[in-house]
């Protein structure tokens, strides 16, 4: 089963570099949760290939650092759309 784990967290990493994807995109490809996302590359990941982990590390960092600009413009879209369909 650790073998398992292991490969899960380096897979997640992988996935996240490779498509500069974010916590919630990631746990909905492998079909895990956030939480586990985030411990798999905070915690696992670093006793694994700590490389790896800080690559992956930085690509999350930058995606919280903007989180609040995607959320900004996922909203105004919902309301254009809304107006429109009134």
């Amino acid at each position: 089963m650790k073998g398992y784990i292991e490969e899960r967290a380096v897979n997640i990493a992988n996935y996240i570099i490779e498509e500069n994807a974010t916590v919630r995109q990631t746990a909905k490809k492998f079909g895990i949760s956030k939480s586990t996302v985030h411990k798999d590359v905070t915690e696992r990941l670093m006793q694994i290939n700590p490389a790896l982990a800080s690559q992956a590390r930085k690509v999350l960092d930058v995606n919280k650092s903007e989180r609040h600009i995607r959320g900004g413009l996922a909203t105004r879209e919902k309301y254009l759309h809304q107006k429109g369909a009134v």
